[in-house]
């Protein structure tokens, strides 16, 4: 099962994710974590990035599949992975297949998670993080069990600077612009399955089990 999961900030992709991700026993990848592993382990790979990021720029696609390249052939990955967070243009979706189809392990389906922007505007604007652990709430979707406090070491909850709505919308609209045409692109390949993200997370993850037999192969 080799997977993407597209879908705008505050759908809910990373949540499913890493649920998906923990019941068929393989990895949840996000470039995100995969650049700060290869940068701490010191890689040529990490190093070349860190350069680049300390110059301000942005790391370039060949770096990030390169990595996804290192990180897949993990023997975690081998039964299959769930890349969220990437592609995110269509030069990153022409370059992902290009190299999956180069290690013989193309994707089985790609989900697109829907939600109107007032919920995700909600949704975000409502996202709390745990300075200490990293442990993230939503005061309307997963509130904290007391007050505005962690739940695993009771450290006071804090507001992203980059979750004001306007930063959000600007995210939104840049999403809109280079991301959303990305269903076009498999949907053509007929690879597309789409689930409402605005349904509760049980009700997301049996509909994504759904999305998968109508869809996915070996």
């Amino acid at each position: 099962m080799r997977v993407i999961f597209l879908g705008p900030q505050g759908v809910g992709k990373g949540t499913q994710a890493g649920l998906l991700g923990a019941e068929l026993g393989i990895p949840a990848l996000s470039t995100g974590d995969m650049l700060r592993a290869e940068v701490k382990a010191g890689t040529p790979l990490g190093q070349e990035a860190d350069a680049i990021m300390k110059r301000g720029d942005l790391v370039p696609d060949s770096i990030m599949l390169g990595m996804i390249k290192n990180r897949i052939a993990q023997s975690d990955a081998q039964k299959g992975f769930i890349l969220d967070g990437f592609p995110r243009t269509g030069g990153q979706a022409e370059g992902l297949d290009a190299m999956l189809a180069d290690v013989g392990r193309p994707l089985s389906v790609a989900v697109l998670f829907t939600a109107p922007r007032a919920i995700l505007l909600e949704r975000l604007t409502g996202r709390r993080t745990c300075p200490k652990d990293g442990a993230v709430y939503n005061i309307v979707t997963n509130p904290p069990k007391v007050g505005n406090k962690c739940d695993n070491d009771g450290t006071e909850l804090v507001q992203r600077a980059d979750d004001t709505p306007e930063a959000i919308n600007n995210r939104l609209d840049l999403y809109e612009q280079q991301t959303a045409p990305l269903a076009d692109y498999y949907r053509a390949k007929d690879l597309l399955r789409e689930v409402d993200g605005t349904q509760s997370i049980d009700a997301v993850q049996v509909a994504l089990k759904s999305a998968f037999k109508a869809g996915a192969t070996a």
